[in-house]
């Protein structure tokens, strides 16, 4: 009877539901662990039990290698070790799949299957299998599928194209929204990311030619995610937001991140994943909208309009009450998001035009300087800030027109200019800037390179990646770059400097016949330097006061010594 009672305590009791948990999930899990964290805190953190914790810790060796062999970070299994033409063809494949739907582009399994064998055809002669046929058969696919976790796969083929009625049906909504939270246009904001090949020239320019020739990977493939974002009356542009594959590059040792003009944040392939989202619009987006309202003594209330990407989590409204989340339909994002209507394409035309006026510039200063020199010490540093200020040259009455579909009733009455005429007179100033530097490059070219940014890459380019990042992982381990010292003031230098300008000021006063003029200019030059020379000056303090420290030391330690004689 006992036992009885027993089975059917058991049967009575609720399944505990199984909890999958992905690489992605496990990695996090891993480096919180290596970074301090107590097992408890991590699990707690989870929301699982210790023991599960315990044994994903434990196994971090087989899971990074995993992860480090291209594994789906959704994954929830480790499957066992494979090799030949075709699994690295998959690892290939995978690389693509997640790069189409980063672009909310949708697949079929016929789409991949043919994307399958085109890659298959590209490898398969440097394997010893490859002589094997590969069809890419339904069977294959569905065991692919499972491999790499694809169950949540877009497969809509009808998705790519726009719907006119829903947008217009969004359009409607999103005023209804409006007028009933009392939204101002000043609190309504759209971001979006978009992908920047940050060195690559036109196509038709020598350099280009050059580079495509050259082996390895390309400079010109090098590429990160910029997000982008505005409010509605233009009068506010975010703070921009770039993911680069690399955490610490080279080009930004020994300066704080957190003084570079953007948001900087890392994921090896580049993505905005939703870890990253949620950390810029909690750490980032919301603290700078409500400085913004609280400096133009606006109510602290912001409509946040986004498309549906994989990288934007739907639980965004659980942040924060003051801050609305408003998703677009799926079919509608290419024909109202106000960032995908024009903005990022003349921001990435400023971008190429600030890249040639600065290559004009250091050329000018230094005649000796060809253009391949300055495009090979071009790095990402200087890509960063010319990122930043290719945005804030966006004026704007260019940000107001972009919100013409999304918002028609904001523009009544608005006398803005096309994105057209924009982008023509951009593209005629770069084509001035290269016959500068004597490169090859028409309007054509331009809008080419434009285009290029959001272009899919070819087997070929895959292929390079994939073998680039094999390369990294190797050099990583065979290389150990010393430790370079953080960017900081020294005194001397600083004086150096501040002479130096002050004889370049003295030269061009001599040549100017215009008295006010130079005033004007060495008034505005000192009030830029003002806050280095205030740094200077408390340097100069600084020393002056370890200085008489030290003497007053030597002095105690003589006294002493003096009367340590005399006592004796």
């Amino acid at each position: 009877m006992t036992r009885k009672r027993h089975m059917d305590a058991k049967r009575a009791r609720p399944m505990r539901k199984r909890t999958r948990i992905d690489l992605e999930k496990k990695m996090k899990m891993i480096t919180k662990f290596e970074d301090g964290q107590k097992l408890t805190a991590v699990a707690r953190e989870f929301g699982l039990a210790v023991s599960t914790v315990c044994t994903i810790v434990k196994d971090a060796a087989r899971i990074k290698e995993h992860v480090k062999g291209s594994a789906p970070l959704k994954s929830t299994v480790i499957t066992k070790q494979r090799s030949g033409a075709i699994y690295e063809m998959e690892k290939i494949l995978i690389s693509w799949i997640e790069d189409q739907n980063q672009k909310n582009l949708p697949l079929s399994p016929m789409i991949i299957q043919t994307k399958a064998r085109s890659l298959y055809g590209e490898i398969k002669g440097t394997f010893s299998d490859g002589s094997q046929s590969f069809l890419a058969s339904s069977g294959w696919f569905h065991r692919f599928k499972n491999r790499a976790g694809l169950h949540n796969m877009k497969t809509s083929c009808d998705a790519a194209s726009g719907d006119t009625a829903e947008a217009e049906t969004f359009s409607d909504l999103l005023k209804e929204i409006i007028r009933e939270g009392g939204y101002l246009q000043q609190q309504i904001f759209n971001v979006d990311e978009t992908g920047l090949f940050w060195k690559k020239m036109p196509s038709r320019t020598y350099i280009s030619a050059e580079e495509r020739i050259t082996p390895g990977l390309k400079a010109g493939k090098d590429k990160l995610t910029v997000l982008l974002g505005c409010n509605a009356s233009g009068c506010c542009k975010l703070k921009p937001l770039i993911v680069y594959h690399s955490e610490n590059p080279r080009t930004l040792k020994g300066i704080s991140k957190a003084t570079l003009p953007v948001y900087f944040r890392s994921n090896p392939k580049t993505w905005v994943t939703v870890d990253i989202f949620e950390d810029w619009f909690v750490n980032c987006f919301i603290p700078e909208v409500e400085k913004y309202c609280r400096e133009n003594g606006i109510p602290f209330k912001i409509l946040l309009i986004l498309d549906n990407a994989p990288g934007h989590p739907a639980h965004l409204d659980d942040f924060h009450p003051n801050v609305k989340v408003l998703f677009l339909p799926p079919s509608t994002t290419s024909l109202v998001q106000p960032m995908e209507q024009g903005l990022t394409e003349n921001f990435k035309a400023y971008y190429l035009r600030t890249t040639f006026a600065q290559a004009v510039a250091a050329i000018d200063r230094n005649p000796n300087l060809s253009v391949r020199e300055f495009w090979q010490s071009y790095s990402l540093y200087h890509g960063i800030l010319n990122i930043a200020k290719a945005w804030q040259e966006l004026s704007p009455n260019c940000c107001v027109s972009v919100w013409k579909r999304m918002c028609p009733q904001f523009l009544r009455g608005f006398k803005g200019f096309e994105k057209d005429e924009t982008f023509e007179g951009v593209a005629d100033k770069i084509v001035k800037l290269a016959e500068e530097l004597d490169l090859e490059v028409d309007k054509n070219d331009v809008e080419e390179l434009i285009e290029s940014h959001g272009e899919e890459l070819t087997d070929e380019e895959l292929l390079e990646l994939e073998a680039a990042k094999d390369a990294t992982d190797v050099q990583a381990v065979a290389l150990e770059e010393p430790e370079e010292k953080p960017k900081c003031f020294i005194a001397e230098e600083m004086s150096i400097a501040f002479r130096e300008i002050a004889s370049g000021m003295a030269r061009l006063e001599k040549m100017d016949p215009n008295a006010s003029r130079f005033l004007k200019v060495q008034r505005g030059v000192d009030e830029s330097l003002a806050c280095y020379r205030e740094i200077y000056e408390e340097k100069k303090r600084a020393i002056a006061l370890n200085s008489r420290i030290s003497i007053q030391n030597v002095r105690t330690k003589s006294e002493d010594f003096e009367l340590n004689v005399s006592e004796k």
